[in-house]
C-alpha cells in the first residue's frame, strides 16, 4: 500500500526516466553479449587463414632476396646492394618467427626445415655477394649455385606447407561458418526476446502513467469542440498529470460560470466597434462634402468663365490668368467622383492656389517646387496638399514678419514617394507636433482658421493613414520658434486605392 502511494507521488519525469533507463539497460546488455560473441567468432575466422597469409608473405620475401642478389651480381651497383641487404634483413626477421619446437607434428617439422634451409640460404647469398665484391669468381659461382638450389628447395617446402595448411584451414573455416550461422540464429532469437520483454515492460509500466493523460486529452478535445458539460476528471496521482487534471477541472467550472458573460461582452464590443467605424466614416464623408457643397459648381464656373472672357476682350492678361487659375482651383475642389487622385493633380492644384495667394497678397509668398522622381501612377486622397499649404500660410507665414517662403519637394524614399512641404514661418514646438500627429490637439490650442476651408491636419493625417495603411505616412518637423515647419507625407507606389 505504501509503495503504491509513493509511486503516485513520484514526479512524471522521474517515472519516464526510470522506464527509459531500464529498457535501454536490457537492450544494452543483450547487445554487448552479442557483440562479444561476434568478435570471438571473427577472431577465430581471421586466425584460420593467418598461417597461409604468413607463408605467402614469406615466399614474396624469399623472391625479393633472390632477385636483389641476382641484380647485384649482374650489375654490381650500390642501389642493388642496398636493396639486397634490406630484403635479406626482412626475410631473416620473418624466418625467426617460424616454429622451432621439437614435436612430431608434420607442420612443425616442415617449418623447422624451412627455417634451417633459409639460414643456410642467407649465408650462401651473403658469401656470393662477398665473393663478387672480392672478385673471387670461383667462390662466387659456387655460392651462387648453392643459393639457387636452396632457393628452389625452400620454395618447394613453403608451397607444400601452404597447401597442407590450406586444406586443414578450409575444413576449420567450414566449421566456423556453420557455427557463425548458428550464432546468427541464436542472436536474432535473443534480440527478439529482449525487444519483446522490454516492450512488454515499457507498455505495462507506462500504461499507468499515460492512462490519466489519455483521459485528460479526451476531455480537452470535448472542451475544444465546445462541450463544457463534461464531468470533472478523477485525480489518481499527485504528479504533474494530477496537477494539470486539477487545474483543468477548475478551468471547466470557471468557463461554465463566465462563458455567457464573455459572449455578451464580445458582442457589445463588436457593436461598439462597428458603430465607431460608421461614425468615423460618416464624419470623413461629411468633412469632404462640406467643402464640395460650399459653392454651387454651375453658378461658380459660369461666373468665372464670363469674367475670363470679359478680361480677354479687354486685353487684361493678368486678370485673365487670375480668373483662369481661380476657376481651375475651384473646379478641382468641387468635382464629383472618386476621392482618389493622381499626385501630379494635387501638385497642379498647389500651383493654382499659390498663384491666387500671390495675387491676393501682392507676391509676398515665394514658391519653390522640385520634383526629383517619376510620379506618374502615384495616387493619393484628394484635397491633402492644399490644406497643408493653407495651414502653412495661415498659421505660419501670416504670423511672421518678412517675405514668406514655401518649398514643395517630391523625392524617392525607399519603397515609397515622399512629398515635403516646408515653410519659413513661426514654427511649432515638439509638444504641439506630437499632439497634432496623435489628434489630441485641443480647440484652445488650435490657431484660428483665418479663412481656411475647414479641413484640418487631423483629418488629413487620418485619411492618409487609412489610405496608406501605415502609421508613419505623415511626419512634421520644426527646429523651434521662428524656424519654420516641414510636413512630409509618404505615399505607396502602386495601383489606385480608395480612402
Amino acid at each position: 500500500m505504501r509503495s503504491k502511494l509513493r509511486l503516485k507521488v513520484v514526479p512524471l519525469q522521474l517515472k519516464l526516466s526510470i522506464v527509459f533507463i531500464l529498457a535501454s539497460l536490457i537492450i544494452f546488455i543483450v547487445n554487448a553479449m552479442l557483440v562479444l560473441g561476434i568478435n570471438n567468432l571473427t577472431l577465430d575466422m581471421d586466425s584460420v587463414y593467418r598461417d597461409n597469409l604468413r607463408l605467402n608473405e614469406l615466399t614474396m620475401a624469399l623472391d625479393n632476396v633472390q632477385n636483389n642478389m641476382t641484380e647485384y651480381l649482374n650489375t654490381k651497383t650500390t642501389d642493388s646492394l642496398e636493396l639486397y641487404y634490406k630484403s635479406a634483413q626482412e626475410y631473416s626477421y620473418m624466418i625467426s618467427e617460424l616454429n622451432t619446437n621439437i614435436s612430431d607434428d608434420k607442420y612443425d617439422i616442415m617449418e623447422r626445415d624451412i627455417r634451417n634451409m633459409s639460414e643456410d640460404y642467407l649465408l650462401a647469398t651473403q658469401n656470393a655477394i662477398e665473393a663478387k665484391r672480392g672478385r673471387n669468381v670461383e667462390k662466387y659461382s659456387a655460392e651462387y649455385d648453392k643459393a639457387g638450389r636452396l632457393y628452389d628447395y625452400i620454395n618447394t617446402y613453403i608451397t607444400s606447407l601452404n597447401n597442407e595448411r590450406f586444406k586443414s584451414n578450409s575444413e576449420n573455416f567450414t566449421q566456423l561458418i556453420k557455427e557463425f550461422r548458428f550464432f546468427e540464429i541464436v542472436s536474432m532469437a535473443v534480440m527478439l526476446g529482449a525487444i519483446i520483454s522490454s516492450s512488454v515492460f515499457v507498455i505495462g509500466f507506462t500504461s499507468s502513467i499515460i492512462g490519466p493523460v489519455k483521459k485528460l486529452a479526451v476531455a480537452a478535445d470535448e472542451v475544444g469542440k465546445g462541450n463544457f458539460e463534461i464531468d470533472t476528471l478523477e485525480i489518481t496521482s499527485r504528479d504533474e498529470v494530477g496537477v494539470v487534471t486539477g487545474a483543468f477541472n477548475k478551468m471547466v467550472v470557471s468557463i461554465r460560470q463566465y462563458i455567457e458573460q464573455i459572449k455578451e461582452n464580445m458582442e457589445h464590443e463588436r457593436q461598439m466597434q462597428e458603430k465607431e467605424l460608421r461614425i468615423e466614416a460618416t464624419l470623413k464623408d461629411a468633412q469632404l462634402k462640406y467643402l464640395q457643397t460650399q459653392i454651387n459648381p454651375h453658378f461658380l464656373f459660369n461666373t468665372l468663365n464670363a469674367g475670363a472672357q470679359l478680361a480677354m476682350m479687354e486685353e487684361a492678361q493678368r486678370t485673365y490668368d487670375y480668373i483662369q487659375n481661380t476657376a481651375e482651383f475651384f473646379r478641382y475642389n468641387v468635382r464629383e467622383g472618386n476621392t482618389t487622385v493622381l499626385l501630379e493633380d494635387e501638385i497642379t492644384l498647389i500651383d493654382h492656389y499659390i498663384y491666387i495667394l500671390n495675387v491676393r497678397f501682392s507676391g509676398d509668398i515665394h514658391y519653390e517646387k522640385s520634383i526629383e522622381t517619376d510620379i506618374s501612377g502615384v495616387y493619393m486622397p484628394s484635397m491633402i496638399l492644399q490644406p497643408i499649404v493653407e495651414n502653412s500660410v495661415n498659421h505660419g507665414i501670416k504670423e511672421m514678419e518678412g517675405k514668406g517662403r514655401i518649398s514643395l519637394r517630391v523625392y524617392h524614399d525607399g519603397d515609397r514617394v515622399a512629398v515635403s512641404i516646408k515653410d519659413n514661418g513661426i514654427g511649432m514646438t515638439q509638444d504641439i507636433i506630437d499632439k497634432v500627429l496623435s489628434g489630441k490637439l485641443t480647440d484652445e490650442e488650435k490657431p484660428a482658421p483665418a479663412g481656411a476651408h475647414g479641413i484640418g491636419m487631423d483629418n488629413v493625417i487620418k485619411r492618409l493613414k487609412l489610405f496608406t495603411d501605415r502609421e508613419d505616412s505623415v511626419m512634421i518637423k520644426s527646429a523651434g520658434e521662428n524656424e519654420g515647419t516641414e510636413v512630409i507625407i509618404r505615399l505607396n507606389i502602386g495601383g489606385e486605392a480608395d480612402v
